[in-house]
């Protein structure tokens, strides 16, 4: 069953009861997943066990069975989420832990229709425990190709560094990322507060992946305004944005996203859960996708927001009246906007083209 961005369970035959034409299993849409972050894709249950094996005591906000009530949109709510991402993060440390988070994502993706993930990590996170950076991206590399042949799933890494941190250490990211950049990694980005630090003291770490064959994906345009999304391209020369909601209240900024086909992969239930929007139908998907902005929806951190790939697709459905053939347009867009591999691009899209005519 599909979930809504609350994370209760949908009844797919009551989901769009206008039209029985629409009412198609978003499941079954191929579909390619770009934004989603390497603890945040957790299930609740392994956290749990987890922090049992590690006596790590955890908060009722992660034991409840609902997604925690999160506002981040001032300091003190980002604070109390980055908390919570932490103690999550502080439960997974052995190689073997790793490869049960990836290969249980892995599981969602295909049970949610997708057919190809690029998921998000810093490798610092895990450096202390795995003896080393290096160490712990190829132990990470090495679960997300266990991961695909068990599953079937194309799955590549995105190296994300943060921008809380040194520039300095966000280079030295880079060129470990274009490193691995035969062997799994594909791209490079920037998380974490985007209303700390310029994008421009990033520059030269984007600059070495870059030239290093990687693309450039820095978040943008979520907690702060459009001009987190301007910078992202000016002066990171980013090829997707993680978010980019933001640049819907600027008409320039939505034309320049458009003619130059940069990607935005939007998280709807994120946004909602995190307080950047009120509603789910407050979110401007119709808005981005009216103005030619190419979309990947996401679900970012499902661990905390409680709905995973499919229901963004839904959420879009329901309140924002996209129609099967848009949604379909929707998953096209997400595919282009991969690393994927042309033949795999091809399989996906063509059974985008079958899941419309259905």
């Amino acid at each position: 069953m599909l979930a809504s961005p609350g994370g209760h369970p949908l009844n797919p035959s009551s989901v769009c009861a206008r039209d029985p034409a629409a009412d198609r299993d978003l499941r079954l849409l191929p579909k390619a997943h770009l934004h989603l972050h390497f603890t945040g894709s957790m299930r609740p249950g392994t956290l749990i066990e987890l922090a049992d094996k590690y006596g790590v005591h955890l908060p009722e906000a992660l034991t409840g069975g609902r997604p925690p009530k999160l506002r981040a949109t001032d300091e003190r709510g980002w604070f109390r989420f980055q908390r919570l991402y932490d103690i999550a993060r502080s439960c997974v440390r052995s190689p073997e832990d790793i490869q049960r988070l990836v290969r249980e994502a892995a599981e969602e993706d295909v049970r949610d229709g997708s057919g190809w993930l690029e998921i998000q990590v810093d490798p610092t996170s895990y450096a202390t425990t795995l003896g080393g950076l290096i160490p712990a991206l190829e132990v990470i590399l090495d679960a997300v190709r266990s991961a695909a042949r068990d599953t079937g799933l194309g799955i590549r890494v995105v190296v994300a560094a943060n921008r809380m941190k040194h520039p300095l250490d966000a280079r030295t990211l880079a060129r470990l990322a274009v490193r691995f950049a035969d062997q799994g990694v594909v791209g490079f980005g920037l998380s974490n507060d985007e209303r700390r630090g310029m994008a421009r003291d990033f520059d030269r770490a984007f600059a070495i992946a870059r030239e290093g064959g990687l693309l450039a994906a820095p978040h943008g345009g979520e907690l702060t305004g459009p001009s987190s999304v301007r910078d992202c391209l000016d002066d990171l020369h980013a090829s997707r944005i993680g978010h980019g909601v933001r640049a819907a209240e600027d008409p320039r900024l939505l034309r320049r996203l458009a003619e130059r086909g940069v990607t935005c992969e939007v998280c709807p239930s994120s946004n909602v859960a995190l307080g950047v929007y009120e509603k789910p139908e407050d979110v401007p998907l119709r808005t981005l996708y009216d103005a030619g902005v190419p979309m990947a929806l996401g679900a970012d951190d499902p661990l905390l927001f409680g709905s995973r790939l499919a229901a963004q697709y839904d959420l879009a459905r329901r309140h924002h009246a996209f129609t099967d053939p848009e949604l379909a347009e929707l998953a096209r867009q997400s595919v282009r906007g991969s690393a994927a591999p042309e033949d795999t691009k091809a399989k996906l899209l063509a059974g985008i083209e079958e899941w419309v005519v259905s």
